[in-house]
């Protein structure tokens, strides 16, 4: 699912996509001064892929992941190319990017066309283990990723969900340990010269539970917590922070 581009338009008072100016108070991303140096004065637009959780489509809009993508494609139609896909469609998700990135549409990327890339890669549950997943193969093609951000991430079969492959610059990793499904308590870079870990940051809900109505009654039943850190408007805005700060 693609976030249809619309007028500029800011976000609703109280909405959880925060303001630029307030991205300074949530988590600091590594200085910038070296990400600078490796792209272009202009830089290119930001390409943004979130992966849903489970067996979600990229169009349901009852999850934060497809909310996310619509909140900064709305927010920022010029500067944001954003994109949410099933977990299971991550070559959908690679001929997104590459199209993107081909600017000559010669059907091939050249070397500088690879770098100049500002990619970020989000995702929940099975998503987040897709999103590092998507980063390795990226890296196998010698694309940067600026940032991949992990929510309670569930490894999938034959995935590594853990080790951030060295083409990512900055990674963090959001994770609740409460429910009967949790997510990774930790990630590592495989070359921390190359790659930040900016964090691996664990909520709570048992005394601020998060409202998961919208839910099937299995979901609020067996992975209560699991669904809520998905609906938890602090974690959300935090990585809507984040994202924004890649913007300038």
């Amino acid at each position: 699912m693609r976030a249809a581009a619309m007028q500029p338009a800011c976000p609703a008072e109280g909405g959880w996509l925060p303001n630029s100016d307030r991205v300074a108070e949530c988590i600091h991303p590594a200085d910038s001064s070296a990400v600078e140096e490796s792209f272009p004065a202009i830089a290119p637009q930001l390409i943004v892929i979130g992966f849903m959780g489970g067996r979600v489509k990229g169009d349901n809009f009852i999850h934060k992941e497809a909310q996310l993508a619509k909140e900064l494609q709305e927010a920022y139609p010029l500067k944001v190319d954003a994109a949410v896909f099933a977990n299971h469609n991550a070559q959908d998700a690679l001929k997104f990017v590459l199209r993107l990135l081909d600017s000559n549409q010669n059907g091939r990327l050249s070397a500088d066309e690879k770098s100049s890339a500002r990619i970020v890669i989000y995702g929940h549950s099975w998503g987040a283990s897709e999103a590092i997943a998507f980063a390795r193969q990226l890296n196998a093609l010698g694309i940067p990723v600026l940032l991949t951000i992990q929510v309670d991430s569930i490894q999938k079969l034959n995935e590594d969900d853990t080790d951030i492959p060295p083409n990512v610059r900055e990674a963090i990793n959001f994770y609740q340990v409460e429910g009967l499904l949790h997510g990774r308590t930790q990630i590592e870079a495989m070359d921390p010269k190359k790659t930040t870990i900016l964090g691996n940051f664990e909520s709570s809900y048992k005394i601020n539970p998060v409202s998961c109505t919208n839910y099937p009654w299995m979901a609020r039943v067996f992975m209560k917590q699991h669904i809520e850190i998905e609906n938890d408007p602090s974690v959300w805005g935090k990585i809507a922070a984040l994202i924004q700060a890649k913007l300038n």
